[in-house]
């Protein structure tokens, strides 16, 4: 009988760095998703506030709740009970007091069971990161596009272009570090400066849309596999599946049979036993559609 898989912890996540061992990470959202990701053997599942886009279906991640999170969040460790699970603090909810992001973060990690809780921000943020820290919750931190402040930042747009940026996001995450975060994403950061961080940094950096120098990545299990109504390309995504096109032709083909009849054909049909059928019809047929 093969044991359970053991799940990461963050002194493992060092040792991986010091190690060049990448790590993988992707989002999941629900129980099946994130089922399917632990049996693949994923390092890290990111319950990410972007399933106000891709499963709930705002424009932004900013409507994204604490009980949205909590709901996802407690769906995907019922999936994947041996994995590091870290989930998304939404917008807005650990900005105001260290008293409301510790209540914020008490109800992902009691109600949501998860292993760590994820930030966007950087040295604006280390308070707050550093309080969750004290009272024993792992933070990952996340700098770079920040999703939460796009129209703060002026749209989806490429960090680390300039040596001010640079300077800027190298400094956003020594103060995540000296928090105490165990680890930064960096979201569409320049391939040079993701990798200037990841070498200055001594907790590990995961990248998506930064390049293949971070020492892990993540992508939206949607983006994965093309797995949307109107799916539009990114160029730092790649699809390994594009089920978004299957499930659509599925759709259409049960429309179709289920028009015309065809379905449920004779194997899927349950059949009462003559007796039965003669008392409910006596001496005449069973009528055919």
């Amino acid at each position: 009988m093969n044991k359970p898989k053991q799940p990461l912890s963050i002194v493992k996540m060092k040792t991986m760095k010091q190690k060049r061992e990448p790590i993988a990470m992707v989002t999941a959202y629900d129980y099946p998703t994130a089922r399917l990701a632990e049996e693949a053997g994923v390092d890290i599942i990111l319950v990410g506030d972007s399933l106000g886009n891709v499963v709930l279906g705002y424009d932004s991640t900013l409507p994204v709740t604490i009980d949205d999170m909590v709901y996802h969040s407690r769906a995907v460790r019922r999936g994947a009970p041996n994995t590091f699970v870290v989930t998304d603090m939404p917008f807005m909810t650990y900005h105001s007091s260290v008293t409301d992001t510790l209540n914020g973060v008490r109800r992902i990690m009691q109600e949501g069971h998860a292993t760590a809780v994820k930030m966007e921000g950087g040295a604006e943020i280390a308070p707050m990161v550093e309080a969750c820290v004290k009272a024993g919750v792992p933070v990952l931190g996340h700098i770079g596009l920040t999703p939460q402040s796009v129209h703060q930042i002026g749209g989806y747009r490429i960090q680390g272009k300039t040596m001010d940026d640079a300077q800027r996001l190298l400094d956003d995450a020594l103060a995540l570090q000296q928090a105490g975060a165990f680890g930064v994403v960096l979201e569409l950061v320049t391939d040079e400066v993701a990798a200037y961080i990841s070498e200055r940094l001594d907790i590990p950096t995961i990248g998506i849309g930064a390049g293949a120098k971070c020492d892990g990545q993540v992508l939206v299990f949607h983006d994965i596999v093309r797995y949307d109504a109107d799916y539009r390309p990114k160029r730092f995504v790649k699809t390994y599946a594009d089920i978004g096109t299957t499930i659509r032709e599925a759709f259409s083909s049960y429309v179709e049979e289920v028009k015309q009849r065809a379905f449920p054909a004779q194997e899927h049909v349950f059949a009462a036993d003559d007796e039965l059928t003669g008392q409910l019809y006596g001496s005449g047929k069973v009528q055919t559609p």
